[in-house]
């Protein structure tokens, strides 16, 4: 078995998974969102405190598995340098105990693995990985073969998401409060721009559509109920047509046979809708993960790790570093 832990922002999470049959056996994560939505956003000194109280309490929980572990698995990168330290902590203080060898996991590369827990991995594969903190396209071949094709030069889908919710005081997180608003909605009454429409490059920047979306709600101030479920829509529809036009790009030059979609945003349904329809377009099959795999969780860390721990992709204790901060998936 392999006991997987994940900190790399707001979610404290544990899992267990047995390696030979990729089973999840114990699963378990506690949200900060209560916490944190006062701010607006994630405060990082909160979430550090929080995790040493939580991980704790969970590692409690999987005490039953802890006698049959064969390694620890455990996010080191990316994410918040403080809240990421107490799950290598944790990870450290275990490997030395039961003298286990440590599994450092890219959380970016965890989120491709949540389409396969409890499954085995299909490669190659083009991935969009959405999230509070990355929006990038992936050529994945393997656990040790993943190319970034497209990612943002500025602000992330979900960041952007949790931005316009804030400026519309609808509190933290903001992408499923932004979803739910943009349904009652009408997309047509205020036209947003589409970011780097007339831009040959194949990145993503979300930067210009939240400042028009910030102009906009500042002109039709004080906000009733009915403008602020219309500016939803015509973001998020916004928002959505500038990942489906800068990955239309990417297909019309991969010609992926296996697509997929990954991270806390790819939640969403809009997004699932329109590029279940770009997919058909182009003949290539939609992966998904499951809802309560998308956010952040320790289930994916372990299914990661499954595969570092068969190719040896080992670290020790004392050398495992944090970092916050990495421009490959390693």
């Amino acid at each position: 078995m392999i006991l997987s832990i994940e900190s790399s922002c707001d979610d404290s999470a544990i899992a267990v998974t047995e390696i030979a049959t990729k089973k999840l056996l114990f699963h378990r994560k506690i949200s900060q969102e209560a916490a944190h939505s006062e701010f607006g956003g994630v405060v990082p000194e909160l979430a550090s405190r929080m995790h040493a109280v939580d991980l704790p309490r969970l590692l409690e929980e999987a005490k039953p598995y802890l006698d049959d572990l064969q390694a620890v698995a455990v996010t080191n990168a990316p994410g918040l340098s403080v809240t990421l330290l107490e799950g290598v902590a944790m990870a450290q203080a275990l490997s030395i105990a039961k003298g286990l060898p440590i599994i450092a996991v890219n959380h970016l590369k965890a989120h491709i693995y949540s389409l396969f827990i409890e499954k085995e991995a299909i490669f190659p594969m083009l991935v969009l990985l959405i999230s509070g903190g990355h929006t990038m396209v992936l050529d994945v071949r393997g656990y040790r073969d993943i190319r970034i094709l497209a990612t943002t030069i500025d602000d992330s889908f979900g960041e952007s998401f949790d931005k316009v919710a804030k400026m519309m005081g609808l509190g933290y997180p903001g992408g499923p409060v932004i979803e739910k608003l943009a349904q009652k909605g009408d997309p047509t009454r205020f036209k947003l721009p589409i970011p780097l429409k007339h831009d040959g490059r194949i990145a993503f920047s979300y930067s210009g559509l939240k400042n028009a979306v910030r102009l906009l709600i500042q002109k039709h101030q004080p906000l009733d109920e009915q403008t602020k479920a219309d500016i939803a829509a015509a973001f998020q529809q916004a928002a959505i047509a500038h990942l489906l036009q800068k990955s239309k790009k990417i297909f019309k030059t991969v010609h992926p046979k296996d697509f997929a979609i990954v991270g806390g945003a790819s939640a969403n349904q809009a997004v699932r809708k329109a590029f279940l329809e770009l997919c058909t377009q182009f003949g290539a099959a939609l992966h998904l993960a499951p809802l309560e795999f998308c956010s952040d969780n320790a289930a994916m860390v372990g299914r990661c790790g499954i595969e570092g721990f068969y190719m040896e992709d080992f670290t020790d204790a004392l050398s495992l570093e944090v970092k916050p901060r990495t421009p490959t998936i390693e």
